[in-house]
This record gives structure tokens, C-alpha cells and sequence, in this order.
């Protein structure tokens, strides 16, 4: 038998948020303690932020190089976040799987559903702020975005938690470590074959999605 037969696949992994939920602080974490975690990184038509590296934040790709990809079937999923195109390699995430490393998604509900439809036994997580305040509170916080996109922000975070229920699992990102601990419980439980058993996330959900 050949070693590359004997490596055990990987699995893949979507974490959404909304903005300023935190998902790439914890992913990041996740493959600092975990050799076998991997992130796979956008292609993205936005501007390239200060401190930014291409290949390392995204693939930062003109409109017309976005189109021929897209065209040529090589994204596992796209969408359009604040006016700029967002794409998942379908490639590179295969050989990252077939390598054995556990490969994370960090997308929206939308990619969210195409990667279903294209991925069936993908396991999805969506990180839920523990209020609407503290959500505003870490927008304002990250001193990047004017009043008026904060605030388009934040319906859109509001729109995004309604598809709550197309998630396998729910975890409130209230204390770092402890949202760090259940993302290792899910990756954890999965590689064995098993359900993770999280705490429950819906009062949570539920006074968040009351106070719009």
C-alpha cells in the first residue's frame, strides 16, 4: 500500500459570521494549536487592505480574471459581499482534503449553500455574537469602517443570523476561549465519527434576532 493511500482524508469545515463575529481570530487559532487545520484562502475583487498579503488574507484578482474563473467552473462557491466578488478554489480544497488536513471555509450563508449542494457531508458552524451591542461595539472597535458602513454592517448581520437554522452547529462567541474550545470539540468529535454536544445557542439567537 502506498503512503498516499494510507493518509486519511480530511474533512471540510464553513464557519460563518457576521462582520466582526470573530470567525478568523478563532479559525487562526485553531490551525496555531492544530497541525492538521488548514484555512482555505479567497479569491477575492476587493481592495487589498493595509497589512494584507495576496496568498495569505486572499487571492486579491481583477473583475475580468474572477469572470474567467468563474466561468470555468473552478469555485466551489462565490458570492457578492459589499459590492466585491468572493470565491472558494474547488481545487485547491481537494487537495488539501485528499492530503488529510481538515479544511475551513470561512463564507457567508450564501456560499454556505452552494457548498452543500456541491459537498454534502461538509460540517457547518455559525458563530453567534452574544448581543446586538457587543456586535456593534466590535465594528466600531476595529476603527475600519465609517458610521454609515457600520451600519449596513449591521443589517446585514441581522439578515445573516436568520439562516441560523441551515447550520449544523450554533456557538456564541461571548468569551474567546470558551468558543475556541467548542470549535476544537466539533473538529474533535467529527474525526472520530461522532455529533458534538455544544451548549445551547438559541436564547441567545432568540434575543438578538427580538431586539431588531
Amino acid at each position: 500500500m502506498s503512503a498516499e493511500s494510507q493518509v486519511k482524508h480530511g474533512h471540510l469545515f464553513i464557519v460563518s459570521a457576521p462582520s466582526g463575529g470573530g470567525k478568523t481570530s478563532l479559525v487562526n487559532a485553531l490551525i496555531a494549536q492544530d497541525s492538521k487545520v488548514v484555512v482555505s484562502v479567497s479569491h477575492t475583487t476587493r481592495p487589498q487592505r493595509v497589512g494584507e498579503e495576496h496568498g495569505q488574507h486572499y487571492f486579491f484578482i481583477s473583475d475580468q480574471r474572477f469572470q474567467q474563473m468563474q466561468d470555468a467552473g473552478e469555485f466551489l462557491e462565490s458570492a457578492t459581499v459589499f459590492g466585491a466578488l468572493y470565491g472558494t478554489s474547488q481545487k485547491a480544497v481537494e487537495e488539501r482534503i485528499t492530503l488529510g488536513y481538515d479544511v475551513f471555509l470561512e463564507i457567508d450563508w450564501q456560499g454556505a449553500q452552494q457548498v452543500r449542494e456541491k459537498w454534502p457531508d461538509v460540517t457547518s458552524v455559525y458563530l453567534v455574537p452574544p448581543s446586538k451591542d457587543e456586535l456593534r461595539s466590535r465594528l466600531i472597535g476595529r476603527g475600519t469602517d465609517p458610521e454609515e458602513v457600520i451600519e449596513r454592517r449591521m443589517a446585514a448581520a441581522m439578515s445573516e443570523l436568520s439562516h441560523y437554522g441551515e447550520y449544523d452547529y450554533l456557538i456564541v462567541n461571548k468569551y474567546f476561549e470558551e468558543a475556541l474550545a467548542s470549535m476544537n470539540t466539533v473538529i474533535h468529535a467529527h474525526r472520530a465519527g461522532e455529533t458534538a454536544n455544544l451548549p445551547d445557542a438559541y436564547p441567545t439567537i432568540a434575543k438578538i434576532l427580538a431586539a431588531q
